[in-house]
């Protein structure tokens, strides 16, 4: 029933505890009828709890975003860095979208262009910082292909802007505009019904 650590107390065999020898078996009738070792994290759970902490504690979890299931533990990591579905913004206009349609957004969007108020020349926005960093100041007239630039450059691929905040005005702008025009197609669509 208990092992005998030394002269004053006992170790429960129940929970693993030790406990004055002379409440010993008071201690383990009490501990055994409505305490259970949880098998996975091996804590001392009251038996009538013992499902409740199984969920709350152990149990898969579903991804509020992309429904994946997975341990609770590492949740929050995927949310923020992994669920395809999380948002982010796009390094170029900083428009909010799902990470799974990034790639594609940022495709489009690095090819627009901007004008250099330096050299006069309109410059991909995928090119600019490089641009920015070499850009003399001298006004060409002469166009040139943003394909001229060294191959060492593009195999390096385009160097990435630190994605800046946005403003909650901003935000607030996109979601207006995305209500409006949900609002917009609802109509629409009515009326085609």
């Amino acid at each position: 029933m208990a092992v005998v650590s030394d002269q004053a107390t006992s170790i429960c065999s129940h929970c693993d505890r030790a406990i004055p020898s002379t409440n010993l078996d008071l201690h383990f009738a009490h501990c055994s009828r409505n305490l259970e070792k949880c098998k996975l994290c091996e804590d001392m759970v009251p038996r009538k709890f013992a499902e409740e902490h199984f969920l709350s504690t152990h149990a898969p979890v579903a991804c509020s975003l992309c429904s994946e299931t997975m341990e609770r533990e590492i949740l929050a990591v995927h949310r923020g860095e992994n669920c395809p579905k999380r948002i982010v913004t796009c390094e170029y206009c900083e428009f909010p979208l799902p990470a799974i349609d990034l790639f594609e957004h940022q495709e489009v969007c690095g090819n627009r262009t901007e004008l250099c108020h330096l050299c006069s020349r309109y410059i991909r926005l995928r090119e600019r910082d490089v641009h920015e960093s070499r850009c003399n100041g001298i006004i060409s007239n002469v166009a040139e292909s943003s394909r001229n630039t060294h191959t060492a450059e593009r195999d390096r691929g385009p160097p990435r802007r630190q994605p800046q905040e946005f403003s909650k005005k901003r935000l607030l702008f996109t979601i207006a505009i995305a209500g409006i025009a949900v609002l917009v197609g609802s109509l629409l669509f009515q009326r085609k019904v």
